[in-house]
């Protein structure tokens, strides 16, 4: 085994210091340094991997699958705990978070808001980041930097440090942490450290060179300070007050989230009794009979109708950042054009009122541009949203097209388009019941569509459950508010019930469908602008057609006096007396007998085999760990294998000599040094010499080995110039396996196994 040089030990400490100090720049992310134990452990796990391949005489690649391995098997508790098997083992959940977490884990960093504290792999982030600053560094320092001990050398070693303290910085906040008081630290280390390191290059001798090292490392010292000290006194007499200062989250924007946001269609309700008679929004452009778009929801929960989020299945593409210009929607048949201003009065949230598919949007009042970048669209719904907020005064044109409205002659032929929305969840069985009395024996999708829509219209009764309405009505859209539509005498509702319903019905029948809300106010043929109350609030359903585009229905009806709920008292009307018959005396057995079935080992029989989930997290906790440990020992034995193969296939002369170089190559990836450039005899002395030094032979009797002999018969095999026959070349193979397993046995269990993970080709 190698032993670890003092100076080794120091470069180790340096490197661990300057790391700690650069990975504390990611406590502006995670807001606490809660996640310093996950980076301790990093540096700790890769350091670790690092000494012990080198004491144990690793390769390079064999050290970084080591390093590997515990970075997998050792992770769990600092960054997972709570995925952790029995606290300390590693998961199924939690190695899936190990990986993940090294590769994504920097993407959530940036687009979720401070303090992170969600996925649950995100501290494997600091905990990779400082595991291969350390794995790789501490390599250098205990492999390549003795080679030849230069400062340039040595500044290489900073690498790896300096880059996780600009990881720290660009991932973090406007508000560092200590940042002048860890730059300086980090700066007076690497600089004294170096000096320390320049001074070991040019020694001539012991005494000299300790003084030379102590001289650069007192006179670097006084340098820093000085420098620390002027720059403390400039930097407060000219730094600026609030220093700008760049990180890559105000760079990278998160995508919008509408779930951030209540359901634009509970507050359905507000608007017909609050805000009936406010206006809300001055609109200059309209035409007669066009609609104004607010918002499309496509997801439902069973509680209500609600914008899909970023991470839904959802084939529209989602709110995206855009300019001035608009993006097309995919599928639209679009045909005239409007040019329309928005004035916004008492309208307040952060859905921008829209018409048509919009082509053009430009932000007008000061507020509002200095906020363009708040701008989102969603090119499929046709609506925007302005994440800031949109309040009074906000003012906006807006250039679009309009939908063409196909006949049911036009579609009767054409398909429902395949567009994938989010599930519904929790629909009522009266819902779906409905819907296919409503769609009834219709068979295209457009007629059976227009079936639902009819029977809504027709058997509905319309109310805002406002004092003046004839009935109540009560507001909301969820499971229990739809039940009571249809199990009351009369269904009484308003857009906000009747469109829910339509869209799940449609759903139900496997059609995509959105509820989507807005205003629809009255636009005469002469009316310059219009100004939108509270009243004209209203929602639709719309369904994708093939090549077409979404097409509306609107199943709302316009009766208003539904009539009152009356259970009448039943008359008493006297009944005529009949004589019972008598009373049988024998009653006759029942013929059959009821005999119930237990048809459970059918179902059973007909259910699949399905592997427990335990028996994966076990597989997996102990497969992956065993697959990283055992499978480069089977590489490697198979590489041995080939080696010995191409060495016995050749001539019996050189086939012969192959074989003392087969046993030093099996001696060196034992722990032995074979001397290089070096006769057979002197080979076999030196090793001999190192198994008595090492306790390896317990007689110390290096003839045991019987080295000196095997090289002197191959070196008379080699240089006598006769044939060698093959019965010889088995002969010294065979002696030269002899001599492998005599001191394969003798240096004991755990060089074994090492060697198992050595291969070593003599040259």
């Amino acid at each position: 085994m190698n032993r670890i040089p003092r100076t080794a030990v120091t470069d180790l400490v340096v490197l661990s210091v300057l790391s700690l100090l650069a990975v504390l720049g990611y406590e502006t992310s995670f807001g606490d340094l809660d996640f310093l134990l996950a980076a301790v452990a990093g540096l700790v796990v890769g350091t670790a991997a690092a000494l012990l391949g080198t004491v144990l005489r690793l390769g390079v690649l064999t050290t970084v699958v080591l390093g590997l391995a515990m970075y997998f098997v050792l992770g769990t508790p600092f960054t997972m705990p709570e995925s952790a098997i029995f606290g300390v083992l590693p998961s199924l959940t939690s190695l899936a978070g190990l990986a993940i977490g090294a590769v994504y884990g920097w993407a959530d960093i940036l687009t979720i808001g401070t303090p992170v504290e969600a996925p649950y792999y995100v501290a494997v982030v600091p905990y990779v980041a400082a595991w291969a600053v350390a794995l790789v560094g501490s390599m250098l320092v205990l492999r390549w930097l003795p080679k030849r001990r230069t400062v340039a050398r040595s500044a290489v070693i900073l690498i790896g440090p300096v880059l996780l303290f600009i990881s720290g910085i660009l991932l973090g906040t406007d508000e560092a942490f200590y940042a002048g008081v860890r730059g300086v630290a980090f700066a007076v280390i690497a600089l004294v450290w170096l000096a320390w390191r320049r001074g070991s290059d040019v020694e001539t001798d012991a005494a000299g060179a300790r003084r030379l090292r102590a001289q650069k490392v007192r006179g670097s010292a006084v340098v820093v300070a000085g420098a620390v000290a002027i720059g403390a006194v400039a930097g407060l007499a000219v730094a600026p007050i609030a220093p700008e200062r760049f990180v890559l989250r105000d760079q990278v924007v998160p995508p919008f989230d509408p779930l951030e946001f209540s359901s634009p269609l509970a507050g359905f309700r507000n608007y017909t009794k609050d805000l009936a008679e406010e206006p809300l929004f001055t609109v200059t452009g309209l035409e007669p009979g066009d609609i104004i778009r607010l918002a499309s929801m496509n997801s439902y929960t069973g509680r209500l109708w609600n914008v899909a989020g970023p991470g839904d299945s959802d084939d529209d593409g989602g709110y995206a950042i855009t300019g001035p210009t608009l993006p097309q929607p995919p599928l639209a048949t679009l045909g005239s054009t409007r040019s329309i201003e928005l004035d916004v009065s008492g309208y307040d949230d952060v859905w921008l009122p829209t018409v048509g598919y919009g082509t053009e949007l430009k932000l007008d009042d000061t507020g509002s541009a200095g906020r363009s970048g708040d701008l989102r669209y969603n090119a499929a719904a046709g609506t925007a949203v302005l994440t800031s907020g949109v309040g009074e005064g906000t003012r906006y044109r807006l250039d679009s097209r309009m939908q063409v409205e196909p006949s049911d002659e036009d579609l009767a032929d054409v398909p429902v388009a395949t567009i994938e929305l989010p599930p519904v969840e929790n629909v009522p069985d009266v819902v779906t019941a409905k819907g296919e009395e409503y769609a009834g024996d219709a068979t295209t999708p457009i007629e059976q569509l227009r079936n639902i829509e009819r029977g809504l219209k027709t058997n509905g009764f319309l109310s805002h459950g406002l004092a003046s309405d004839s009935i109540a009505s009560r507001a909301g859209h969820g499971a229990d508010r739809l039940i009571e539509l249809f199990t009351r005498s009369s269904m009484v509702g308003d857009e906000e019930q009747y469109a829910s319903a339509m869209a799940l019905m449609a759903r139900q029948l496997g059609y995509p469908s959105r509820v989507v809300m807005g205003f629809a106010p009255e636009v005469g043929e002469d009316d310059d602008s219009v100004e939108v109350v509270g009243e004209d609030v209203t929602a639709w359903v719309e369904v994708p057609f093939e090549g077409v585009g979404w097409v509306s229905f609107r199943p709302t009806p316009d009766q208003v006096d539904a009539p009152q709920d009356q259970t009448p008292k039943p008359k008493s009307e006297p009944q005529p007396q009949v004589r019972q018959p008598p009373r049988a005396e024998h009653v006759e057995d029942d013929l059959l007998s009821t005999v119930e079935i237990d048809d459970t080992d059918d179902e059973d029989k007909d259910r699949p085999f399905r592997i427990p989930g335990w028996v994966w997290v076990t597989a997996a906790s102990l497969g992956i760990p065993a697959a990283i440990v055992f499978l480069p020992m089977l590489f490697v034995a198979m590489a041995k294998e080939r080696r010995r193969r191409r060495r016995r296939g050749r001539g019996n002369e050189i086939a012969a000599a192959a074989a003392w170089d087969e046993l030093i190559d099996r001696y060196a990836e034992l722990g032995f040094e074979p001397p290089e450039r070096s006769s057979r005899l002197q080979t076999a002395r030196a090793l001999e010499h190192q198994a008595v030094e090492q306790g390896v032979l317990p007689n110390s009797d290096p003839g045991s080995l019987r080295l000196t002999a095997l090289a002197a018969s191959v070196d008379r095999d080699v240089f006598d110039g006769q044939q060698v026959a093959s019965e010889t070349v088995v002969k010294r193979w065979s002696e030269a396996d002899a001599a492998a397993a005599v001191v394969s046995a003798a240096v004991g269990r755990s060089r074994r196994l090492i060697a198992r993970y050595r291969m070593r080709r003599r040259r």
